[in-house]
């Protein structure tokens, strides 16, 4: 699996998108979009291996995009809605301590890597 993550506050233009690409399709996440949050692309990259170790042949794919709805609220509110789900029914919340201990630990791994320059840094 590989990421990039690219945080700017000081950037002028406002970007607030996710891309995650899949062996057959594509989703992009656009936060900024009112009506077209979520797009679909069946767009991607076939790999067929022949015989020979070093012929290898790729087959790149594009086709439709889906736009699905989806329905606009407030995340915040959806957090919220969630918590007091969670205390109301005693339930389990997946967001909780060790699951913030697991963010903590990602997070002081990629300020460790930044200081060595970009260096892959294990948890």
């Amino acid at each position: 699996m590989i990421a990039h993550i690219n945080v700017n506050w000081l950037s002028p233009v406002k970007v607030r998108s996710t891309l995650i690409g899949g062996e057959r399709r594509m989703l992009v996440w656009n936060d900024l979009e009112a009506d077209e949050k979520i797009k679909v692309y069946d767009k991607g990259v076939n790999v067929c291996k022949r015989e020979e170790v070093y012929e290898l042949l790729l087959s790149y794919r594009s086709g439709d995009v889906w736009i699905p709805h989806v329905r606009g609220v407030e995340a915040l509110q959806t957090e919220l809605d969630y918590f007091l789900d969670c205390v109301v029914h005693k339930k389990k919340p997946i967001n909780d301590g060790k699951a913030g201990l697991r963010i903590v630990k990602l997070l002081e791994a990629a300020s460790r890597s930044l200081a060595k320059g970009g260096e892959l840094v294990y948890l």
